[in-house]
């Protein structure tokens, strides 16, 4: 499977050893030849609003997952990942998820 195209907007997570417990996403806000450059959206364990840049070869790699596509438009799944970041916190369950997943679909109807 290939991976889409890096572009701004794209919202990764980073998984290494040391990021992927504390659910640290970045979000593309400009791309280069070799580079992009990101801004620190969510970290449990450290400040927001950060800018960092990666290597492109390294965001295409398993050391980054990603979560949001910026060609990701429907309102539909707009909606339910507002809901699921209004419940996102350390100590979130399933179960709120689920409501808030729940609570969209019947306003959506």
């Amino acid at each position: 499977m290939t991976r889409p195209a890096i572009t701004v907007r794209q919202l990764y997570r980073d998984l290494a050893p040391d990021m992927k417990s504390r659910d640290r996403r970045l979000r593309v806000i400009s791309v280069g030849d070799a580079r992009a450059e990101l801004v620190v959206e969510h970290d449990l364990g450290g400040p927001t609003g950060k800018k960092t840049s990666v290597s492109l070869n390294r965001l295409r790699s398993s050391a980054f997952e990603l979560l949001e596509d910026s060609t990701d438009s429907d309102p539909l799944y707009l909606a339910l990942l507002a809901a699921i970041s209004d419940v996102h916190r350390p100590g979130a369950t399933p179960a709120d998820y689920a409501r808030a997943a729940l609570h969209t679909f019947r306003i959506e109807k």
